[in-house]
């Protein structure tokens, strides 16, 4: 560990606990959906609308975390998000829907910033060698963090604690992380990007007028969805209701997909790392995400749901490695608007698909046959990730074994300078 960036390595692990609880807030709700109905007065869909309203801000969020990384550095950018995301939590407690509506926008706008810090404080602390594992490492700890909102949240709803505690547990959590990350995280000397000038959209102009940038955005994000609002939001709903699962063993296979992606998101890096390629490894990882949903559409008795669903999970991981290639398609003092052009993107289509997909299946749920209507919901997941497939051909491979067309790759990198 070379000691230059031995400090924005330390960080960088405080920054990944603020990643765990700004994953806990998105899972959590997926095991209280009968508590939160009750508290706030609302049906499935009116409900899914105000837990969707996180990814609102979050996506939009996501562009000014970026920018303000790039220009003023990680020192108190990323402590203000995990404030931000505290104050939201303990908000959510009050039990309206109009200051639910708020503390989840709130959790949305705080959030933006743990991943984003994450990655931007990876970026200054680990070589290029290792950086899409770095990334596959943070992902992971959010995924353990997304799967600990359910796996251990729904047991103690189910034993009937109150669901306030949850959120004032995580709530204070992100606020004593937010005054470790100001005591932690180095002050840097360079705070505004070179050639960025003195304006403030100048890395976003260079981000956003590369086309790769819109597919990495546009191909994590139908990847995400299966997991963030398919299985995280709404699967214990889904396979109570449909496959009729009871509410522990729901819980159990709904918190398997962010477990697996625990795991998925680390090993993709590492194999997309050691091939020195990144498509064949994302092409690989949707293929399986595929399989996985159409045998638990279609052939549900060959393997235990739960196993299923891990599998699925792991594969998914592979939703991060547009993350390294928008990096890698970018100039190199853009990386914190890299990473906050593609979560707004990212989270934009959660934000558009999460509406629609409550709307067609979330509001059927318990009327009429749920075999079908369990196989529909599902082929709407597999049309998201059949689509990503095929905007993903258009990526152009950015691994250093690639085989690159003479002085071209180096042209279009010039172009987007």
């Amino acid at each position: 560990m070379d000691r230059s960036t031995r400090p924005y390595i330390y960080a960088w692990a405080m920054a990944l606990l603020f990643y765990v609880l700004e994953y806990s807030t998105r899972s959590a709700p997926g095991v209280m959906i009968p508590q939160l109905e009750r508290a706030f007065g609302e049906n499935g869909v009116g409900l899914g609308s105000i837990l969707g309203s996180y990814y609102y801000t979050y996506s939009i969020t996501s562009l000014v975390a970026g920018l303000t990384l790039d220009r003023y550095g990680a020192k108190y950018v990323v402590p203000i998000g995990s404030c931000i995301l505290g104050l939201g939590c303990l908000l959510f407690i009050v039990g309206n829907p109009e200051t639910a509506y708020l503390a989840r926008l709130l959790q949305g706008m705080g959030s933006a910033f743990a991943f984003t810090g994450a990655v931007y404080l990876a970026t200054h602390g680990f070589s290029s060698n290792s950086l899409a594992t770095a990334i596959g490492v943070t992902q992971s700890l959010g995924m353990l963090g997304g799967s600990g909102g359910q796996f251990v949240v729904g047991p103690l709803m189910q034993a009937d604690y109150r669901w306030q505690a949850v959120w004032v547990f995580i709530g204070l959590a992100a606020l004593a992380v937010a005054v470790a990350l100001v005591l932690i995280t180095p002050r840097e000397v360079r705070t505004v990007p070179a050639g960025a000038g003195e304006s403030w959209f100048a890395p976003y102009r260079i981000v956003l007028s590369n086309p790769q940038s819109y597919l990495c955005g546009f191909v994590s994000g139908l990847l995400f969805a299966p997991t963030t609002i398919g299985a995280m939001t709404w699967g214990v709903a889904f396979f109570e209701a449909d496959l009729h699962f009871n509410y522990t063993d729901a819980v159990w296979a709904a918190s398997a997909v962010p477990l697996g992606w625990a795991f998925g998101c680390p090993i993709m890096g590492w194999a997309a790392d050691q091939i020195k390629l990144r498509k064949p490894v994302l092409i690989a990882g949707m293929t399986l995400m595929a399989a996985a949903v159409m045998q638990l559409s279609f052939l549900p008795g060959l393997l235990p749901a739960a196993l299923t669903l891990f599998i699925f999970g792991v594969a998914s991981g592979v939703a991060m490695i547009p993350y390294t290639i928008i990096k890698e398609a970018n100039p190199d003092n853009v990386k914190g608007s890299a990473t906050g052009a593609i979560n707004f993107i990212v989270f934009g289509v959660t934000a558009l698909i999460g509406p629609v997909f409550a709307s067609l299946f979330a509001k059927t749920l318990k009327i009429g046959d749920p075999v079908p209507h369990f196989r529909h919901a599902s082929s709407f997941w597999l049309a998201a990730i059949i689509l990503a497939g095929l905007m993903a051909i258009l990526l152009r491979e950015t691994g250093s074994g690639r085989k690159p067309v003479a002085g071209k790759d180096a042209a279009q990198l010039r172009s987007v300078s």
